[in-house]
């Protein structure tokens, strides 16, 4: 049962091939059609994108969340599809380029027609597809944890905002660890930097301290000269606050283990390491350390539980699940009630009113989608146990609003963001 944050208490990989994937239950007849350009859901198909990385640095953690996505979908049709008619899923891989997923999510959008677009993990690749969507008044699901300080009235994200994740387990790590400094490690791009940011002005706000902070660039597996300065500036241990993305993660923990900076130390808080990752990195490199997300494994709950035995049914018992795939999974369903609502898959504007305000019973508990687009969500911290799953230590008693301007942030301090009237929605770009 969930409770509040108090004292104690997260790939690899289905395989998915690039291209065209038809999620249904019975022969497709797509033909395209619509009353916009934005999609087709004439005939007996509705066509939706799913854009993902399936190659490159980032693969060790898309792969999964599309096998999230296509499980829905599968579910979905077996029941009778949205609005009496089978989803067809195109999929297409990003292949961990910023360039790539635009030109995909143009593709997606222009030449297969599809109604909305599930996809990406990283902020960078949501940041390049962004102009897509917004230019061509379309529309985006993003499932994963991301740094705030962003509405759009052509995204919905199903990922913890900062006050869902990031803030909390500071708040939890300067509780459980006191006066211990931090360090701070992350890829070299948008996520980690302003995340990193909220951190420093949180610590600073709390009387906390950090001794360093260092960056490396995504994909790259140096990360020898970054584990030295963690050693020159925690002579005495401390917390090492993690968002590394990708398989730079590997390399990290392995060499982290290997220089003896262990989690009894230092203990390290990662915001982009779930169960997939642990099985890829190895159990025995991250036994004890923690991560913040929404959802674990072992949420003891029917819904999750139906969750977990549905996806390995499909995908075999060796098979995990994590919050990004738990977030992908919910946002088809979201997507479906909207369209129901809305009456029409084809006409935007309705489906996106519509989608403000569905509710769905999550594995991670209760979610409603909020006037920003985001989602209320339970926040939990887990440290991972020697089976490779996590042990739930901490969680709010329920789902947590979301905040898309992050207070620590003085720029965006007041911005408002509701589309759920329109009068008061708006945009704004930092």
């Amino acid at each position: 049962m969930a409770r509040g944050f108090g004292r104690r208490e997260f790939l690899i990989m289905g395989s998915v091939a690039s291209g065209s994937v038809l999620l249904k239950a019975c022969t497709p007849g797509s033909q395209e059609g619509g009353s916009t350009d934005s999609g087709s859901a004439s005939g007996d198909t509705i066509k939706v994108g799913i854009l993902h990385s399936l190659s490159g640095t980032m693969a060790i953690s898309e792969k999964s969340v599309v096998d999230a996505e296509k499980l829905a979908i599968k579910e979905i049709n077996e029941a009778g599809g949205v609005l009496g008619k089978q989803i067809e899923a195109i999929v297409e891989d990003g292949q961990s380029d910023w360039d790539k997923f635009s030109e995909k999510a143009k593709k997606l959008i222009e030449q297969d027609k599809v109604v909305t677009v599930f996809g990406c993990w990283t902020s960078a690749s949501r940041k390049a597809v962004k102009p897509v969507f917004e230019s061509k008044d379309h529309m985006l699901w993003y499932p994963v944890q991301y740094e705030g300080q962003e509405c759009s009235k052509n995204i919905f994200y199903t990922g913890a905002a900062p006050n869902q994740q990031i803030e909390p387990s500071v708040d939890w790590l300067l509780e459980e660890y006191k006066d211990k400094p931090f360090f701070l490690v992350g890829s070299d791009y948008v996520f980690p930097r302003t995340a990193n940011t909220i951190i420093k002005a949180q610590l600073e706000a709390k009387g906390g301290k950090h001794v360093g902070e260092e960056y490396i660039q995504l994909g790259s597996t140096d990360v020898t000269p970054v584990i030295a300065k963690i050693q020159a500036a925690l002579p005495e241990g401390g917390v090492i606050y993690n968002s590394l993305n990708g398989d730079t993660n590997v390399a990290f923990f392995k060499q982290l283990q290997g220089k003896g900076l262990g989690p009894d130390k230092y203990p390290s808080m990662s915001v982009s390491i779930a169960e997939e990752e642990v099985k890829a990195i190895g159990v025995e490199y991250l036994k004890d350390h923690y991560a913040a997300w929404n959802y674990f494994q072992t949420v003891d709950s029917p819904e999750s539980k139906k969750f977990v035995e549905a996806f390995k049914k499909e995908y075999g018992e060796d098979r995990v699940v994590n919050d990004p795939m738990e977030a992908s999974y919910i946002m088809v369903y979201l997507w479906k009630q909207a369209v129901e609502q809305a009456g029409t898959a084809d006409d935007l504007e309705k489906v996106r009113a519509a989608a403000i305000g569905q509710e769905f019973a999550a594995p991670n508990g209760p979610v409603k989608v909020a006037g920003n687009h985001h989602i209320s969500k339970t926040v939990r911290i887990g440290k991972i146990g020697e089976d490779g799953l996590f042990e739930i230590v901490n969680s709010t008693d329920g789902p947590v609003e979301p905040i898309a301007w992050n207070q620590f942030v003085k720029d965006t301090k007041g911005y408002a963001c509701d589309w759920s009237d329109p009068n008061k929605g708006e945009k704004y770009k930092i």
